[in-house]
């Protein structure tokens, strides 16, 4: 339950079908978890693009059949959106669809760059104009850049485009593009963000960034989109070429595991909940504890819940009720009513927890605050006592890849020891899981894996703690 570190984004696409619309639509509602603050869909019929988005959920923005209806083509991409850089305004929705002298061109985006503000500003510098304060719309112009240098657009010459193009950017970015009317996902070099495609048994190609919503759509998953790589799906066979010819060292998000991916999707050949209660169990050999029952923070807790007693023996129980119908946003009423934003989300099961010993799982803290007001909620109950095990590490530092987190300076673990954050949040004992423990609940090898957020280890040398800035030669290293 992150308190202060919120979803990113979510991309979907599909080539070669009819009805490659409403197969986008029913693969931003398996991804709505991403991003639930706008929601866009793009089409090319063959001759034209097409474009629909509007703040609010998926169900709220293609709330009518007619909406699909006017989305024709066999090509589409989608996106639903948390912000994490730029404001939370309509003209920052995506897709972005663009119209230059060599046709449109349309993009959906998730991750952070790290030099963006370097990339923009010399862009702005050549005359480019922005509408946008996304990534997005950057990478967008370094595109149609890169096509206006050329005589040609063949499918041949995309991955040379792409090439050119995103030579000059720095960061993360699991990208969709529609080009010239294929579709085109790239991944970027060490692979923060995740992405993969399959083949619909309808007809044609689909890309998501994660393999729960290829299910919906009854598509086969045929891999993930590797780290570095361009893959054009165009015709019978997906077209691959690689952005560098050298491969990078891998840093894919360690927290897409612990908790932005649903447990039903697949990440580096297994299932996301495999992992998260393989976390359970190693927090209940580092940390075990005598209570009448465990009970998770939902929902991205449950499995490491569920792992947690499987290890120590001690019973599962519902101890907390979430609401699943509040979204990202609902009216804030006066700062007087304490603990709105906790109690509208989370309910506690008073005869259950009444008199009782609890093991209460999560999957990370980051400022304390919320878990500090759930806590006091779960006491108010009548749980005797609280013991609070944290899936993952301390998180001691921010992360600029792509996930809306504080500074380092409101992180609660990076300045206080944990007998003070349990103080602070109100619990009788507080365990995090370990390091080891958490590298050894997912797929190898370890260094795959960004892990910043615990360590201060940032991929790139010109992240700061403080926030993102160029290396003395003006690019990151």
């Amino acid at each position: 339950m992150l308190d202060a570190w919120n979803e990113e984004c979510g991309i979907f696409g599909v080539a070669g079908n009819p009805d490659a619309a409403r197969f986008t639509y029913l693969g931003l509602y398996a991804l709505q978890h991403r991003g639930q603050e706008s929601a866009g869909i793009v089409t090319w019929d063959g001759l034209r693009a097409f474009q629909h988005k509007a703040m609010g959920l998926v169900n709220h923005v293609f709330h009518d059949e007619a909406i699909l209806d006017s989305l024709p083509g066999h090509v589409a991409l989608g996106h639903v959106r948390y912000s994490t850089t730029g404001q939370s305004k309509l003209d920052n929705a995506q897709p972005i669809l663009v119209r230059f002298r060599g046709g449109p061109i349309a993009a959906a985006h998730n991750g952070n760059l790290v030099d963006s503000d370097r990339v923009r500003s010399n862009l702005e510098a050549n005359g480019s104009i922005f509408r946008t304060t996304t990534d997005t719309e950057t990478i967008l112009h370094l595109v149609a850049r890169a096509y206006a240098r050329r005589s040609t657009r063949t499918v041949e010459d995309i991955p040379e485009v792409l090439r050119e193009a995103l030579a000059d950017v720095e960061g993360a970015y699991s990208l969709l593009l529609m080009i010239d009317g294929r579709l085109v996902a790239v991944r970027d070099p060490r692979g923060y963000r995740p992405l993969c495609f399959g083949k619909l048994r309808s007809g044609g190609w689909v890309v998501a960034s994660e393999s729960c919503a290829l299910d919906i759509v009854d598509a086969e998953l045929e891999r993930e989109v590797r780290p570095g790589e361009i893959l054009i799906l165009n015709g019978p066979e997906p077209i691959s070429a690689r952005l560098e010819p050298e491969e990078h060292p891998r840093s894919h998000c360690i927290f897409e595991y612990i908790y932005f991916a649903r447990p039903d999707s697949f990440m580096g050949g297994v299932s996301v909940d495999h992992v998260r209660r393989n976390l359970g169990r190693h927090l209940a050999l580092e940390h075990p504890v005598q209570a009448d029952f465990v009970f998770s923070v939902p929902d991205s807790s449950n499995s490491s819940a569920m792992g947690y007693s499987e290890e120590s023996g001690i019973p599962l129980e519902i101890g907390l009720i979430r609401n699943h119908y509040i979204g990202r946003t609902f009216i804030h009423p006066r700062q007087s009513v304490r603990d709105f934003g906790v109690r509208i989300k989370y309910n506690p099961v008073a005869d259950t927890l009444a008199g009782r010993r609890v093991i209460v799982v999560d999957d990370s803290i980051v400022r304390g605050t919320t878990s500090q007001k759930l806590m006091r909620m779960i006491r108010a109950a009548g749980a005797r006592e609280i013991h609070l095990r944290v899936a993952s590490p301390p998180i001691r530092f921010p992360c600029f890849y792509g996930i809306d987190t504080p500074t380092r300076e409101e992180l609660v673990a990076a300045s206080n020891e944990v007998p003070a954050i349990a103080e602070f949040i109100g619990v009788d004992t507080l365990g995090y899981l370990s390091f080891d423990g958490l590298l050894s609940s997912v797929p190898p090898p370890r260094e795959n894996y960004c892990v910043a957020c615990f360590d201060g280890s940032y991929p790139h040398k010109c992240v700061l703690e403080t926030g993102v800035a160029a290396a003395a030669d003006g690019r990151c290293a």
